[in-house]
Formats: structure tokens, C-alpha cells, sequence
């Protein structure tokens, strides 16, 4: 536990919008509650000049690769992130519970049919998945290794229908949730078909049709389209067509399906885009309000809404006894979204992390 600050003059955003000008008191690591009697002499001070108060913003799909990465994150304003697909175990476990730096939460290894083109670029051994008799046993490894969730990548001609149910069987029988990669029209439905509870980017080939989509909201499913991510694979390489992912987004959110905001931030080698780690979030959140999210529906797609559906009981909202994880805007996001770049502070479980300084310029 650290010192107590006191944030005057900021606009709080309460999940509806913004408030009239107040105060917010950092208590430590986490949202403390400001003394009803006379000032708190004993803490810091920060004007934050009418500014909008944020909760840390949470990235649905990074990839993690050191402790840099949870730097850059952090700069730019994002406190959690979900990391789908990080190897080895030790690696993941080096960077868990950092202090000061955005905080994560990750599925290991995912799990790849080893002749798809996925596996092809180097997946570990420990990431195989060949058939039904191997899908408990891969299952079971990755709760022992402490994921926090399953991914499964989707990648055709790849898995069969049967190996994709028995991996989702095997982690719901363990409490994981199952996140699927699911970047073309088919593999949307195999997806759906195994019951995946996170369908991981949107397809690049077919937009989704209306029998799809009903599927989603029927079954209760989660949307995290990464459209930063469908974007560079579509400038990239011939043949994808943003369009077709955008327009799923459009009819999902629509539909009234949740659709998260996440980037598949990555540094790799040998994949058709790399959106950066901090920065690609900001343009995700545009990219949402370009395929027809409300400003206050994107805003809730990095804080609140994956706080909720992420099991993060914790954070996503700014309020007493959560943690806290703040960013300080200079404009308002719900009158033009591009404002969550206008970054003046974050605080990282109550800790000031440096802010990105190139977003002032």
C-alpha cells in the first residue's frame, strides 16, 4: 500500500458518462473514499484541470513479449491485458503481478492442429492438438500451467468439428472459458458449433450471416473482433476484405451481441500484421465506432463490459475498494472518441505510469 492522492477537478466516468467536476481518492493500490471532514492533509494533491477520468482501459487479445510490452501498454493508457497466446509457461509467469505496469492475465500456449498454417510458423510442441484423444490431456496441461483461459485457433483446413468440441468440453469441465480464433466465415460456425464462449476476430472472406448472428445472441456469446488487426491483414494480403469484417461487427452489436474491444497486439515474425502494443487499442476503439458502436458502447468495451465478462471483478469502473487503474483524458471521448488518445495520466494500481508523450505532439 502507497500514500493516498486526491484527483480534484475530474470528470468521472461512471459506465453512462461523465460527471460534473469532483474528486477521486487513490488509496494505495487501490479507489479509496475521501474524508467527509475538512481536507486530507496527509495526501497528495494532482489538478486534474476538468479533465475525464477514465478507468484503466483493458485490451481483450495482446500478445505478450517481455516486460516492454507491459510498458508500452501502460503508456498509452491500458492497465489490463489479455494475452492469448504466450509461451513458455515461464515466460507468462515472469510477467504477472509487475508492479506499476499494466496487468495481464493469459492463456499460455493456444491450441493449433499441426498442420494448419499456424503450426507451420513455429508453435511450440506443447501448442499440438491432433485429434479427440488428445484434447483432455492438452486441456488439463494448460490449467496446470495456470492459464486463465483456453484459446483454441480455428486455422482451415485445420481442426475438425470434434476435436474443436472436445477441447471446448474439457475446459468448461475444468471452469475455463474458451476463446476461439475465428478469422473466416466457417470458422465462425465451427465455433459456434463447439460452443465457444469468445469468438476471437470476425471473418475476412463472408460477413456473417442472419442465421449466425441470431446463433450468437441465442447462445449468449462475446464478440472480440479485433478490427485493428482484420485491417493490416486485409492491406496486406490479397484477397481478405475488411468490409466483410466490419460489416459483422455492424449486425453483432446490432443484434445486441457484446462486442469487446481487443487488437492482437504482437511483435512476431512471419504474420501479416503487427498492430503496436498501447497505440492499436486507440484505434480499435475508432475502428468500433466506425462499424456503428456508440461512443459510450466503445468506451465500455475497454473498461466495464471486459471486467465482466473476464471474471475481473475488480477494476472496469471507477469506485471505492476496486483497484485502482485510472487514465486522465484532456477531451471528451463520448463528444469524438479520437480523445482517449489525449492521455495525461494513468495510474497502474495506484501507481503514475509515464505517459506516451508523442500523443501530446
Amino acid at each position: 500500500m502507497g500514500d493516498r492522492t486526491v484527483l480534484r477537478d475530474v470528470r468521472v466516468f461512471d459506465g453512462d458518462g461523465f460527471g460534473e467536476p469532483s474528486s477521486v481518492v487513490i488509496d494505495g493500490d487501490l479507489i479509496g473514499v475521501e474524508p467527509q471532514a475538512g481536507p486530507d492533509a496527509s495526501a497528495a494533491v494532482v489538478d486534474g484541470g476538468g479533465g475525464y477520468l477514465l478507468p484503466g482501459l483493458i485490451d481483450c487479445h495482446i500478445h505478450l513479449v517481455d516486460e516492454g510490452t507491459l510498458h508500452k501498454l501502460a503508456s498509452y493508457g491500458v492497465t489490463t491485458a489479455l494475452d492469448m497466446g504466450t509461451w513458455p509457461p515461464s515466460l507468462v509467469d515472469s510477467l504477472r503481478g509487475v508492479g506499476g505496469v499494466t496487468d495481464i492475465r493469459s492463456s499460455g500456449v493456444g491450441a493449433s492442429q499441426p498442420t494448419s498454417r499456424h503450426a507451420q510458423r513455429g508453435r511450440p510442441v506443447s501448442g499440438m492438438v491432433t485429434g479427440v484423444e488428445d484434447a483432455d490431456g492438452w486441456v488439463a496441461d494448460r490449467v496446470a500451467e495456470g492459464a486463465d483461459y483456453i484459446k483454441v485457433v480455428i486455422d482451415l483446413p485445420g481442426f475438425d468439428q470434434p476435436t474443436l468440441d472436445a477441447l471446448v468440453v474439457a475446459a468448461h469441465a475444468r471452469g475455463k472459458q474458451v476463446i476461439m480464433h475465428a478469422s473466416s466465415f466457417e470458422a465462425v460456425r465451427m465455433a459456434q458449433s463447439a460452443g465457444a464462449d469468445v469468438a476471437t476476430h470476425a471473418p475476412l472472406d463472408r460477413a456473417m450471416d442472419e442465421q449466425g448472428v441470431a446463433r450468437m445472441v441465442a447462445d449468449g456469446r462475446i464478440s472480440v473482433p479485433t478490427l485493428a488487426m482484420m485491417e493490416g491483414i486485409a492491406a496486406n494480403i490479397p484477397g481478405p476484405s475488411y468490409e466483410a469484417a466490419r460489416v459483422s461487427v455492424a449486425e453483432l452489436y446490432r443484434a445486441g451481441v457484446p462486442v469487446l474491444a481487443g487488437t492482437d497486439a504482437n511483435e512476431a515474425t512471419g504474420v501479416p500484421a503487427s498492430p503496436p502494443f498501447g497505440e492499436s487499442l486507440h484505434h480499435e476503439l475508432e475502428l468500433l465506432v466506425g462499424a456503428g458502436l456508440s461512443t459510450l458502447d466503445t468506451l465500455r468495451a475497454a473498461t466495464i463490459l471486459p471486467a465482466q465478462y473476464f471474471a475481473l471483478p475488480d477494476r472496469g469502473a471507477i469506485q471505492p475498494g476496486w483497484r485502482a487503474d485510472l487514465v486522465l483524458l484532456s477531451g471528451d471521448p463520448l463528444a469524438d472518441i479520437r480523445a482517449t488518445r489525449l492521455v495525461e495520466r494513468v495510474w497502474c494500481a495506484g501507481v503514475e505510469h509515464e505517459v506516451y508523450q508523442p500523443a501530446h505532439q
